[in-house]
């Protein structure tokens, strides 16, 4: 008999949240503390929009083969925020299908924006397995604006849009998730975290490493 699915996701741990609140930051830190594989899922869409099926992940499939900044123009941040995919838990069943063919003998930890509290509680054999990082708007703001700095960079994501618009249009979509998440952790067990960078990473990590029981090599 199969056992459980979070029987079979016991070793993983999922570090979610909000955009620029330091996820991958952490997860390097802790994988490399830890002798842990990581799932960074920013870079697992790409792999999931080729396997995506307009039937089962319409709004996936409809980013699939757009340029950049398409997603953002002419759009509100609200439009842009309710037409993303893992608000409607499309990413669910990709991020599992990854998890189980990774192997199970050392902690996995789950590097992802894009999964709502909703839909990862039926993921967890105990709540202590996942945290959900949020940052403050001055934390995010200064991270992303450092982030797209670069012109070049900038140009991959927004395409022709007009960066500081594009930026603050980001910024807007952002608040909303954040406030889902908010709104979704006290349904479901979830822990919230905030980040304004007033805690060093390390620190963090240590914080982490306990609630996430994660073993020293």
């Amino acid at each position: 008999m199969t056992p459980p699915l979070t029987d079979r996701l016991a070793h993983v741990r999922w570090i979610a949240g909000g955009t620029a609140a330091g996820k991958s930051t952490l997860t390097r830190l802790l994988a490399e503390r830890h002798d842990a594989t990581v799932l960074d899922g920013d870079r697992a869409e790409h792999r999931w929009l080729a396997r995506c099926d307009s039937a089962r992940h319409p709004r996936l499939a409809a980013l699939r083969d757009q340029p950049p900044g398409a997603l953002w123009h002419d759009r509100t941040a609200e439009q842009v925020f309710r037409a993303m995919p893992s608000l409607h838990g499309e990413m669910t069943g990709f991020l599992v299908d990854e998890l189980l063919a990774l192997p199970a003998d050392r902690p996995v930890l789950v590097d992802y924006f894009g999964i709502l509290p909703r839909d990862l509680a039926p993921l967890l054999r105990h709540p202590s397995q996942a945290v959900f990082l949020l940052p403050t708007p001055a934390f995010r703001r200064s991270a992303l604006t450092t982030r797209y700095a670069d012109p070049a960079h900038a140009r991959a994501t927004w395409g022709t849009e007009d960066a500081d618009t594009a930026l603050a249009e980001r910024l807007a979509r952002d608040t909303l998730w954040d406030q889902e998440v908010r709104h979704q952790s006290p349904l479901h067990g979830a822990t919230t975290l905030t980040i304004d960078g007033s805690t060093s990473a390390a620190t963090l990590a240590d914080r982490l490493a306990a609630r996430f029981a994660l073993p020293l090599p």
